[in-house]
């Protein structure tokens, strides 16, 4: 199984070089990783110690972030490198003073992982999440390196716990502890031998909770909404906005704020298409304020803002329930603020708990969509709606302080 491993992770980073003249993702990927061991070689001083952080992409980053800040704060004697596994990650936060070093994690090879390791030894590494990865984890592992996965959530249906799964609970089997999300997690792990996990919770909700304080506020976005009641939609795709603009043929008072996922030119055209008066965030400078105000829709196409914006709706949307999965609800939900979404939401414990305490509102298809977002234009039923969702992130905080109080017991 190790050498189909082997064999996969070769394929797919020839895939990546085949795709590079045609797909800007794959060029960011593969241009980024290019002679890595060189250039990190001559920014990273062995002699240093180090811990390491590793983010799938952006989201997994603001997951982590409060370990992150914590840990730089308690451990100022070491520097801290952070690597991402995909652009949207590295691309928007290479730059973060959270870290002194931030690179693309070079494809898991032997060669890599050990070259990688030598190189930074860290003093532990912590991964969010999600990715496992084979060499890295061995090769850390067999140094002796302490190695976390914090927010961790496990399910029934994944590859560690199938019949044919042997190969991937050995890649379980090389960390140091789990900070799982629930505790079905921690049953599910211990149920195949795996006892070294504990519950700490999502730490999102560390970092959502202060959002509301630090939100930052567009003074032109202001005049675009005045006082006219605003649905925010953040990181929808075309199912979504398709939806959506149906949404605001029939609740014609509310004016839309669209954050889409993705915001190439290809993707915004196809917005503009369906809201050919929408204004541009890009151009917001150039608008009068009456052209603000007699708008509806707002198109963001940029990234960076969303989790601000939330502030400024009294109903959320969020996308990708129509495809792989949909997105962050908590940073909505923290401006107590109902939170619709599609049906692919069962991987996502937080989207499950919204709809408990009836912050959350899932739907399947238009109708269902029309249906919530008419319940809730009944102000004591938004109200209750609301409230449910703020003291939902407020009561969820606090997994920081247990994953620092394991690291302090540790004396790592």
């Amino acid at each position: 199984m190790r050498l189909l491993y082997s064999i996969g992770i070769f394929l797919y980073g020839l895939l990546l070089r085949i795709l590079v003249p045609f797909h800007a993702k794959a060029r960011l990927m593969v241009t980024g990783r290019k002679d890595w061991y060189l250039r990190m070689k001559q920014s990273v001083d062995p002699s240093q110690k180090h811990i390491w952080f590793h983010f799938a992409s952006l989201g997994e980053f603001e997951q982590g972030r409060p370990v992150l800040e914590a840990v730089k704060n308690n451990y100022s004697d070491h520097k801290i490198i952070v690597t991402f596994y995909s652009p949207s990650g590295y691309e928007i936060r290479k730059n973060t003073n959270l870290a002194d070093h931030v690179f693309y994690l070079p494809y898991d090879t032997a060669g890599n992982a050990t070259l990688f390791l030598e190189l930074v030894n860290p003093t532990f590494a912590v991964f969010t999440k999600y990715e496992y990865w084979y060499y890295y984890f061995e090769g850390l592992h067999r140094r002796g390196i302490p190695l976390f996965l914090i927010a961790s959530i496990f399910r029934p249906e994944q590859i560690f716990f199938q019949d044919y799964g042997g190969f991937f609970r050995k890649i379980l089997s090389y960390v140091t502890y789990f900070f799982v999300q629930n505790e079905e997690s921690v049953r599910l792990l211990k149920e195949y031998g795996i006892r070294n996990a504990g519950l700490a919770g999502d730490t999102r909700f560390d970092r959502v909770i202060d959002l509301p304080k630090q939100r930052k506020v567009v003074p032109l976005i202001s005049d675009f909404v005045g006082i006219s009641p605003t649905l925010v939609a953040g990181s929808t795709w075309p199912e979504d906005e398709k939806l959506l603009e149906e949404l605001l043929r029939q609740f014609t008072a509310y004016k839309l704020i669209l954050a889409p996922h993705e915001v190439d030119e290809a993707h915004v055209s196809s917005i503009m298409t369906l809201w050919p008066e929408a204004l541009r965030f890009s151009k917001i400078d150039t608008y009068s304020r009456d052209t603000l105000q007699a708008a509806k829709v707002l198109v963001i196409d940029n990234i960076g803002l969303l989790s601000s914006l939330y502030g400024y709706g009294k109903i959320a949307y969020i996308g990708g329930g129509f495809g792989a999965g949909i997105h962050n609800t908590l940073e909505a939900a923290t401006y107590g603020i109902p939170v619709l979404f599609g049906p692919k939401y069962k991987k996502f414990q937080e989207a499950k708990d919204l709809i408990e305490q009836g912050a959350g509102f899932s739907f399947v298809d238009g109708k269902g969509l029309m249906d919530f977002f008419g319940r809730l234009q009944n102000q004591s039923n938004r109200t209750e709606a609301s409230k449910a969702a703020r003291q939902y992130v407020q009561q969820k905080a606090g997994a920081t302080p247990i994953i620092m109080k394991y690291l302090k017991n540790a004396n790592l």
